[in-house]
């Protein structure tokens, strides 16, 4: 690791992020790497390749597991279960478990899901937008460095 860089550890199920320092030039207060960055510990949750369809997908109604993998093409059931426990941690869903013979697992959203709803839809719409015009870039960059 280079003088100067950070190491930040995310547990899944801990919402704490340890930053380390690498450097005795960083013990001073004014590091910007001393403090957590709130927007990179956001995005790395939220920005994996499921996070967004399922959060999407719980918008329009609570889901049990089953219906979450019907809705959501190509995720297999590990990586499903794997993201809603991310999600659940971070405070974007609400697992209900009744005690039924079937068990019965609901998955909803929670206020601070619901909060992201307006900025993950502005997202999309950007995406959407943008999308022809990042992938032209890639295809000349590609031919550039060819």
């Amino acid at each position: 690791m280079q003088p100067g860089h950070t190491t930040m550890t995310n547990d899944i199920l801990n919402d704490d992020v340890v930053s380390q320092k690498t450097s005795p030039a960083e013990n001073s207060d004014d590091s910007a790497f001393d403090h957590p960055c709130p927007i990179r510990d956001v995005l790395d949750r939220i920005g994996d390749r499921w996070s967004l369809l399922i959060l999407e997908a719980l918008a329009q109604q609570t889901l049990r597991f089953n219906e979450l993998h019907r809705h959501i093409d190509d995720i297999s059931r590990q990586m499903l279960s794997r993201t809603l426990k991310r999600l659940e941690a971070d405070g974007f869903i609400h697992r209900t478990i009744y005690a039924e013979v079937p068990p019965r697992v609901e998955y909803t959203l929670t206020p601070l899901g619901h909060s992201f709803l307006q900025p993950m839809q502005l997202l999309i719409q950007w995406a959407d937008k943008n999308h022809a015009e990042i992938c032209r870039s890639r295809r000349q960059a590609r031919q550039n460095n060819a």
